[in-house]
């Protein structure tokens, strides 16, 4: 049975809108992708006492460029005894899930390709676990036993820390009484969340920093480590498409916390169709905290890592999941959220203090009673 020709028309538009949308998607996810990266190498560079590319067009503002042609006509190889099927198809399970989450990720209340309602948060949760698949098949399909190695290490790190952005994102779910994105920047009217919910917005920061495989947390591909982890045998095309996907997720982790925490598109001076340019330079201001990570921080061991992930961000995740749970059944006001999330935090951060501080403390008082003993046999 055939549709009447009014409807297939109205079939026919529709579609052609949903492909021109996701393609202007693309485009400006492409675009935010290179801008990343000259301002990572430029703040890189003013970090570490150097310039950072300045010879490829003004202040070497065409050097992403220069760096995306080089990848594109970069010779392909696939290992000779690799699963060829399996090798093509794992960039494409990491680069779809980091693609498609922007379709519900609003830039403003009007500003996003498909506002889902109450399914917004749960659609991005759900597509952004799938690109763990695509790390371990792109390990597995290599047929190489570094990449294979570094594939499980990345999906036991990603689940690892999944946990805390679930439960985190759970909290905030229960503070606004909704997953829908737009409504719970439209909560943070008064004040945004990270006022009375701090320890969420720290442990979605850090955690999304493990999930995107960004320094301290870049264990599972560090060359140093495993030689380049499942990325190993990639080049060319290939390898691009899981740098591309590293950035557009570093893009979502920081538009997320900027959503969740940080009152979205709200902003004092900035309102109607300016809204966006106070969304991005929140979410900028954001990233550039992550680059500045990247040039201060030491990469962890994946032991720390992992000790890290199931004895301080997971108990810590349940925890904000108490604390919220507690604040509302009982009608407290906002302060007493706050004071628990700064309480939380402190124990930890001193906890840690004295794990990271003890064997430094122990030198010390072993110096201190040799020297004590030199003294008296001086005497």
């Amino acid at each position: 049975m055939s549709l009447p020709i009014p409807l297939l028309s109205v079939s026919l538009i529709t579609f052609f809108w949903i492909v021109a949308g996701l393609l202007a998607m693309f485009t400006a996810l492409s675009v935010v992708v290179l801008s990343l990266t000259w301002l990572e190498r430029k703040l890189l560079g003013r970090l570490q006492r150097r310039l950072g590319p300045t010879r490829t067009g003004p202040m070497g503002l065409m050097q992403p460029v220069a760096d995306a042609l080089k990848l594109i006509l970069k010779e392909d190889i696939v290992p000779t005894s690799s699963e060829k099927a399996i090798f093509w198809i794992a960039p494409v399970l990491v680069v779809v899930p980091a693609f498609m989450i922007w379709v519900t990720i609003p830039g403003t209340e009007n500003l996003v390709l498909k506002n889902l309602g109450d399914l917004g948060l749960f659609y991005i949760i759900a597509f952004s676990v799938v690109g763990i698949l695509g790390l371990v098949l792109a390990g597995w399909g290599s047929a190489n036993k570094y990449g294979t190695l570094g594939g499980l290490r990345a999906a036991a790190q990603l689940i690892s820390y999944e946990i805390p952005v679930i439960m985190v994102v759970i909290a905030v779910a229960m503070l606004a009484q909704s997953l829908n994105m737009v409504e719970i920047v439209e909560k943070q009217g008064s004040y945004p969340y990270v006022l009375v919910f701090p320890l969420g917005l720290v442990i979605f920061f850090i955690a999304g920093l493990a999930e995107v495989g960004r320094t301290p947390f870049d264990i599972y591909f560090a060359e140093s480590e495993i030689v380049g982890g499942p990325f190993v045998e990639y080049s060319g095309a290939h390898w691009s498409v899981f740098f591309l996907a590293e950035y557009i997720n570093t893009f979502a982790v920081a538009a997320l916390t900027v959503l969740l925490f940080l009152g979205g598109w709200s902003g004092p001076f900035l309102t109607g169709n300016w809204e966006i340019i106070w969304f991005l330079a929140k979410v900028y201001a954001v990233i550039l905290v992550i680059f500045w990570i990247r040039g201060t921080f030491p990469r962890l061991r994946i032991d720390q890592l992992m000790a890290f992930a199931w004895k301080v961000m997971v108990p810590l995740s349940f925890y904000a999941i108490i604390i919220t749970a507690v604040y509302l059944f009982y009608g407290w006001p906002p302060w007493t959220l706050t004071l628990m999330s700064l309480a939380g935090l402190l124990v930890v951060g001193y906890a840690i203090y004295r794990r990271f501080a003890g064997p430094a403390s122990q030198a010390a008082q072993v110096r201190a009673r040799y020297q004590a003993l030199q003294s008296r046999s001086g005497q």
